[in-house]
Order: structure tokens, then C-alpha cells, then sequence
């Protein structure tokens, strides 16, 4: 019997490894990226890992539109709003591939007063009504466990939804009650949602204009 259950034991976790070795990470040189205009350190392990949607552009199947799309939000990011980078760590498209943002190590622009120690993942879409593919998702909880597994999210690490730490819809309905189901989410934040309006860009803040937040 103990043999069976070692066995299983062993079965089951070369399962997890082969599934995080099957994650595919698309480099900011492949998807064409610009640099960023300032990159600020941002000490690892972070603590914190916030869900986001990106609502406009919408889903992507293929690696061709995610391209599109990561380029898209950081023409977005960048010219629009005049952040220094994409905002997020990372997005994930529904192609199954994980884009490298802003990356492990660098203050994102997603979550204020989260920024300096959080990672934020944008699952490419919009999830008010509809939930990403099953295989999308696999994708963001393979991407958190890869950072766990390589020192860059705290083996303790809270997960919460971007609508949690500021006033917004995002990242949708949907993938909210999703994600409360996942290991390490937290329903209260440490910190009451941000509800001014500043946004912060990692090294500077922009003054938008208040309206219904979708992303």
C-alpha cells in the first residue's frame, strides 16, 4: 500500500512539473515591443498577485492578434496615458501563451498603492459575462506557479481582483467569481480600494478623468 501511494504521490507531482514546463512565456522582443521610457527595480518575492482583464482590446485566439493586442494596450499605456510601460507584469491571451509585460522585477502600473509588490496578470478580454477558455486560465494559475517556483511570488503570496484595490468593473464579473475560488485569494485587501484620480504609472502619476472604470 505504501508503494501505491508513493507512486501516485511521484505520478502526481511529475504531472505539476510537466504542465508548468509546458508553459509557453513570449518575450518583449517577440511580440515587437518598444522600451520602456524608465524602468523602476521592484524587489522579489512579491506578496501579492491582482487579476486583471483588459475588457478593449478583446479576446484573442491566435499568437498574431495577441501580439496585436499586447502592442496595442502599450501604445494604450505609453502615448494615452503616459506611463512609462504596458502596465501589467504579465497578460495572458487565448492562444494559451503568457506575454511578458513589464516582467517579474519591474514596478507595473496596474493597482495603485499595490505597484511596488505585486505582480499583475491581464487575462486578454473582456470577462463581465463570459469566462475565459479553461485552458486561459490554466495558463495564469501555470504563470503564478512558475513564479512561485523561481523565487519571484511569495510561496504565501494573496490574490486578489483588480475591482479589489480600486474602484472598477474589472477584470469583469466573470472572471471575478472565478477567481475566488483559486488557492490564496483574499477577500479583504489590507488596503481600502483607490478611489481618486490618480493613477499611478511606477514612476509618476496622471490625473483621468473619473467614469466607469472597465479595465
Amino acid at each position: 500500500m505504501y508503494n501505491i501511494i508513493a507512486a501516485f504521490s511521484i505520478y502526481l507531482l511529475l504531472s505539476r512539473v510537466s504542465s508548468i514546463s509546458d508553459l509557453l512565456i513570449v518575450s518583449r522582443d517577440d511580440w515587437n515591443a518598444k522600451p520602456p521610457t524608465l524602468v523602476e527595480p521592484m524587489a522579489n518575492p512579491v506578496p501579492y498577485v491582482i487579476i486583471h482583464h483588459s475588457y478593449q482590446p478583446g479576446a484573442c485566439n491566435t499568437q498574431e492578434d495577441c501580439i496585436r493586442a499586447m502592442q496595442s494596450m502599450q501604445q494604450y499605456h505609453q502615448v494615452e496615458r503616459g506611463w512609462n510601460d504596458i502596465g501589467y507584469s504579465f497578460a495572458v491571451g487565448g492562444d494559451n501563451r503568457a506575454y511578458v509585460g513589464r516582467g517579474w522585477s519591474a514596478v507595473g502600473a496596474h493597482a495603485p498603492k499595490y505597484n511596488t509588490r505585486s505582480i499583475g496578470i491581464c487575462v486578454i478580454g473582456d470577462w463581465r459575462e463570459d469566462l475565459p477558455p479553461s485552458s486561459q486560465l490554466q495558463t495564469v494559475k501555470d504563470l503564478i506557479q512558475y513564479g512561485v517556483e523561481h523565487g519571484k511570488i511569495a510561496k504565501d503570496y494573496i490574490l486578489f481582483g483588480h475591482r479589489q484595490v480600486r474602484e472598477t468593473e474589472c477584470p469583469g464579473d466573470a472572471l471575478f467569481n472565478e477567481i475566488q475560488k483559486w488557492p490564496h485569494w483574499e477577500p479583504n485587501p489590507s488596503i481600502s480600494p483607490q478611489n481618486t484620480n490618480n493613477v499611478n504609472s511606477g514612476a509618476n502619476s496622471i490625473s483621468v478623468k473619473r467614469n466607469r472604470l472597465l479595465n
